[in-house]
């Protein structure tokens, strides 16, 4: 089953408004429509338009596409996120009569009857709990492709909606490239099962960044303080620098001022377009301990020979 970008098919951006989405599925339904048209696979490119508004106008059905979008690329094999499942209903037609919708898009919404509310209805019953649980990220984890294993409790209800327990579940889950702290993360059925019939809840996970012993975290970006010797300050030096997937040699400039900040491209966080923001390097002055006689002589002798007043515009 092949994954469908549906703005890319109507030609919009992902942020486009109803206006904009309805007014890019009209202009191509006119060039497209197979009673007008003498375009060149002029059915099948009215079909797409057709099935990309369905999905895009209503706001509940965009909200659910959006979620599974970040996981899929235009025309290759879908498989969806870990914990997603298939509605099924491929090529069912849904009672509903006409043209079909294709089998992703009846992977996310159902049949065509189910889409529209005619024809094929769903069971009636109530829909299942959603859970929601905090997931702790560790920076690292964000750069990984490997899945994490979570368990949450799930509660369980008798035919008639009566909470009888709780049920722990465990499920593998796949960081998204580009995930920010505090996304809510939303994985369709995997909350607690439906009543008389209903479908399963959702479960959503809000993502927590762990904090980290090295590294602040700025939007897609890192900041890490780099201690520093007066002398390397003064003179330059080249120091070896942690990042989240190992060391970079930094040169500091000889006279850099404490508290100037330094920038790494390419060694910060991902962000949705699959690049990784800046390291920012905040040059930090650390004062020796109190060293002896001889190493006080040599402090006093810089401070005459340098003949530095730091207040001077104080």
């Amino acid at each position: 089953m092949g994954f469908k970008d549906y703005y890319k098919i109507l030609g919009v951006e992902p942020t486009a408004d109803d206006k904009e989405i309805k007014a890019a599925y009209r202009k191509l339904a006119r060039k497209y429509h197979p009673d007008v048209s003498k375009e060149k696979d002029a059915e099948a490119k009215f079909k797409d338009a057709s099935e990309a508004y369905e999905a895009l106008k209503s706001a509940d059905k965009r909200a659910e596409y959006d979620e599974l979008r970040k996981y899929g690329q235009h025309g290759q094999p879908f498989q969806g996120p870990p914990g997603w499942q298939s509605r099924g209903g491929f090529g069912g037609g849904g009672g509903g009569g006409g043209e079909d919708f294709s089998d992703f898009f009846s992977s996310i919404f159902g049949s065509r009857g189910d889409a529209f509310g005619g024809g094929q209805r769903r069971p009636a019953g109530r829909k299942g709990q959603d859970v929601e649980m905090q997931l702790s990220v560790f920076l690292e984890e964000t750069l990984s492709t490997e899945s994490k294993q979570i368990s949450f409790q799930v509660p369980q209800y008798d035919a008639s909606g009566r909470h009888v327990s709780n049920t722990t579940k465990s499920l593998n889950v796949k960081i998204p490239a580009g995930v920010v702290n505090g996304e809510r993360i939303r994985l369709k059925g995997q909350g607690a099962p439906g009543v008389g019939g209903g479908a399963n809840g959702d479960l959503y996970l809000i993502v927590k960044f762990a904090p980290h012993p090295k590294f602040e975290v700025d939007g897609e970006n890192l900041i890490i303080n780099l201690p520093l010797a007066p002398w390397e300050l003064a003179l330059g030096a080249e120091v070896a620098v942690p990042t989240l997937t190992g060391k970079i040699n930094l040169k500091v400039p000889a006279g850099s001022q404490n508290g100037q900040r330094m920038r790494a491209k390419g060694h910060g966080l991902l962000n949705k377009a699959g690049q990784r923001g800046f390291l920012y390097v905040q040059l930090k002055a650390v004062m020796p301990p109190a060293g002896n006689d001889e190493v006080k002589a040599l402090w006093q002798e810089l401070a005459q020979k340098a003949a530095f007043n730091p207040r001077e515009q104080f």
